[in-house]
């Protein structure tokens, strides 16, 4: 029962990531929003989860883990309506930032209680596995239940599917799982947790806007702002007495290798959802239920190889498991590359399924090592580790592959535009509404009935260019990834010798 209240939570935390993907072309044609905006929103609860996972993990390791679940659980039901209810692109972007920030209450308890509760061993990993799994499965269940109520209510209702299962959470946390289980005693670093807020949240935000022409200038100062709080953490790290992130655990091997390398395999299957699900309602004409469907064979992949991926970690090690779910990975974005406006619906399931079944070999290694190569006193610090793989890793990919889609939406439509015939007869004021996303588009459309086909071909062109200009950066990322989990991550004789060496001296031997 204390397992499944844990799951449960993290559920609730991860549900609500991708349920405003499927959503997206009905917010932007409800509030006429461009490109960028629906960026945000999309990314929003990942932001506010990835800036706040830290902080509130380590608040949560020293004021108490269950009281700090049971807050972020009440205040994702009230986020949830907050969001269902928007009046404005505004609130909504606000709204989505409050329910992660919620999430970031409860995310990291989950898998820190899990440490705490379970002795190192088979137990704890299958724990860890079924964790990862059904965490990064909830992005997808998402999805399709939001897919699900939009076929009969508003595009709000995609926002209120974690607040029923969050309230069942909160009475099987409130029940079940106790309170004060091997929690810290040190001071909390405020100032450090401050800092990270600024740091990942410029970070994220920056990614988002750098990209487009009329965003760049606020895109380059966020991420100078990021490079300024980065450095600034790290010398506040160095410096007081009870660090918030301690350094000398997150430069271990079995520590960053694995978390890096989780980061991008499962930013990548939260970048391919939010890419590839705008593709399918705007080229494909899949309905909301349909796209959604499409994205079914992740769950199913993630969920068949949960009890293999914890084998394999178990008889070959955290590299081996890697490096499998690397090459799944990335064989699903080159599927996805060869997507076009008459692709097959099996062939787009079959991108999502290599995906899933990559990121579920991959996770369960990468917590499973984040979280041996920590004491179990600092184990909110892994923990926030292991969800920032989830959340960071999102809100990048999404905020980089949303930014990649958006400027080749514009620039495919820019050409477009200026290789036609009535290009001077077309105003600056209607040439940046076709650029700004394809549902601008499409209000133009309805503007001038006249040009109606010319502008949804070209919209439907630059969607597609786009789109595969995303999928390659992607498949470039997740590259990248394998070759630093191929590189730093040890072999598995190696492992065991360097967990003995770790837990030593943690011990003070």
């Amino acid at each position: 029962m204390i397992l499944t209240a844990l799951i449960l939570s993290a559920l609730v935390c991860n549900i609500n990531l991708a349920s405003a993907n499927i959503a997206l072309p009905d917010i932007g044609d409800a509030f006429g929003a461009t490109q960028t905006q629906l960026n945000l929103v999309a990314v929003g609860c990942a932001l506010g989860l990835a800036m706040s996972v830290m902080y509130l993990g380590a608040v949560a390791d020293r004021y108490g883990r269950k009281q700090i679940l049971l807050l972020g659980l009440s205040l994702t039901v009230i986020a949830s309506f907050l969001a269902a209810f928007s009046v404005s692109v505004e609130m909504l972007m606000a709204a989505r930032l409050f329910t992660g920030i919620s999430a970031g209450m409860a995310y990291p308890t989950t898998l820190s209680l899990i440490n705490a509760l379970w002795k190192p061993g088979a137990k704890r990993t299958l724990a860890i596995a079924l964790w990862s799994s059904i965490s990064a499965t909830a992005t997808v269940l998402g999805s399709i239940t939001a897919g699900v109520l939009l076929l009969w209510f508003w595009w709000g209702s995609a926002f209120l599917v974690a607040a029923p299962i969050a309230l069942i959470a909160l009475l099987l946390v409130w029940f079940f799982v106790p309170s004060h289980v091997a929690e810290d005693d040190r001071p909390v670093d405020h100032v450090g947790g401050v800092i990270s807020v600024l740091m990942v949240a410029s970070l994220v935000v920056g990614l988002s806007t750098v990209f487009l022409p009329e965003t760049f200038v606020l895109g380059a100062i966020l991420l100078s702002t990021f490079v300024v709080m980065l450095v600034l953490f790290g010398w506040r790290q160095v410096k007081t007495r009870f660090p918030l992130y301690d350094l000398t655990i997150a430069k271990r091997r079995l520590f960053w290798a694995p978390a890096t390398g989780g980061l991008i395999v499962f930013g990548s299957l939260m970048g391919a959802m939010f890419v590839g699900q705008q593709f399918q309602q705007n080229i494909l004409g899949y309905s909301t239920l349909q796209a959604a469907l499409a994205a079914v064979p992740s769950a199913v992949g993630l969920l068949l190889v949960a009890q293999f991926s914890a084998r394999l970690v178990l008889s070959r090690g955290s590299r081996f498991t890697m490096l499998l779910g690397y090459s799944l990975v990335l064989l699903g974005f080159v599927t996805m590359l060869f997507w076009g406006e008459n692709t097959p619906f099996w062939y787009v399931a079959l991108g999502y399924f290599f995906i899933g079944c990559g990121a579920g070999f991959a996770m369960t290694p990468a917590s499973r090592s984040i979280t041996q190569s920590t004491p179990v006193k600092k184990v909110g610090m892994a923990s926030a580790t292991a969800d920032l793989q989830r959340d960071l890793g999102g809100s990048i990919m999404q905020a980089v592959l949303g930014a990649i889609l958006a400027a080749g939406f514009a620039h495919a439509f820019g050409k477009l535009i200026a290789a036609s015939s009535e290009a001077s007869s077309i105003s600056a004021q209607v040439t940046t509404a076709l650029q700004a996303s394809y549902a601008s588009a499409l209000h133009v459309a309805d503007q001038y009935p006249q040009y109606k086909d010319q502008i949804l071909q070209g919209a439907s062109e630059s969607l597609v260019s786009g789109s595969i200009a995303a999928y390659a950066v992607g498949a470039v990322a997740i590259f990248g990834g394998a070759l630093v989990v191929g590189i730093f991550l040890p072999k598995h004789s190696k492992e065991l010798e360097l967990i003995q060496a770790y837990e030593k001296a943690d011990a003070g031997v």
